[in-house]
């Protein structure tokens, strides 16, 4: 007697059978993790170099280049703030989008939720954001810049949850693109760089005049979150409306992302 192991409906999740498989989730994760940092020197210090470089880099040739109006945070703290949340979409994207041709030997040997694959890259960038946590902590300190205490309780779970819906949606969508059309794995780090000066992490969204360029780049999923998270920081209001497109374009992108992935879930082991 043989028996076919397949997933459910095409076009459906089924929260069941992920929680089934979640230990799944934890082996990926670490495994992502400590595949990262094997043999390297600095070890998880990388996580906390790259974005402070890129600190130290916009910090000294693009703040007076630009005359970029800042606020009351000190422009190292304005940017780093920016690049901790960047760092999880656009790693997680990277990683995600990469991640089915990576792991196509397990995916042809064994059945279990492929979208499990996808998620865990994107949920081992949590442990890089820990690390950049850390130093930011220290830029606050040394520059003596203002926290709100009460809105930072609000904005680093909202802004950390929302910045996670569109990796998973965007980075599941380029990971079928990738198994079906490998000229992708070209095309993510091309579209990460050119999203990079397409997200406020550099300047504020009221840089852009007033108009549609403006109102594109707050239909960037990125834009309310990080506007959120500096608004903690000095205390400001909230812009809710930017942060309700924010939330909107995620969950758009969460759920045609993953559709799109369980739609072609099932040519998955052919073609990787």
């Amino acid at each position: 007697m043989e028996y076919e192991i397949k997933p459910t409906k095409r076009t459906r999740i089924d929260l069941p059978e992920l929680w089934t498989f979640r230990e799944l989730f934890y082996f990926f994760t670490w495994r992502d993790v400590k595949i990262k940092y094997k043999q390297t020197v600095l070890g998880a210090l990388w996580a906390i170099l790259q974005p402070f470089l890129l600190m130290v880099v916009f910090t000294l040739f693009f703040s007076k280049a630009l005359k970029i109006e800042h606020g009351v945070l000190p422009y190292p703290v304005f940017v780093y703030s920016g690049l901790m949340l960047w760092t999880i979409f656009s790693t997680g994207v990277s990683n995600a989008g990469n991640s089915m041709v990576s792991n196509a030997n397990i995916i042809k040997k064994v059945y279990f939720p492929r979208l499990i694959i996808p998620i865990s890259s994107i949920i081992s960038t949590l442990v890089d954001f820990a690390m950049t946590f850390i130093l930011f902590i220290g830029l606050l300190i040394y520059y003596r810049s203002p926290v709100s205490f009460g809105q930072l309780c609000i904005a680093l779970p909202l802004s950390v949850l929302i910045t996670l819906m569109a990796t998973i949606g965007l980075g599941s969508f380029l990971a079928a693109l990738n198994v079906r059309y490998r000229d992708f794995r070209y095309v993510i780090p091309f579209m990460i760089q050119v999203l990079l000066f397409l997200t406020p992490v550099i300047y504020p969204v009221t840089f852009i005049p007033p108009g549609i360029l403006q109102d594109l780049l707050q239909l960037n999923p990125l834009s309310g979150v990080i506007e959120a998270f500096r608004a903690a920081l000095t205390g400001s209001p909230f812009n809710w409306i930017l942060i309700g497109k924010s939330i909107g374009v995620s969950l758009l992108l969460f759920f045609i992302g993953l559709a799109y992935f369980k739609k072609t879930e099932y040519n998955f082991a052919d073609l990787a």
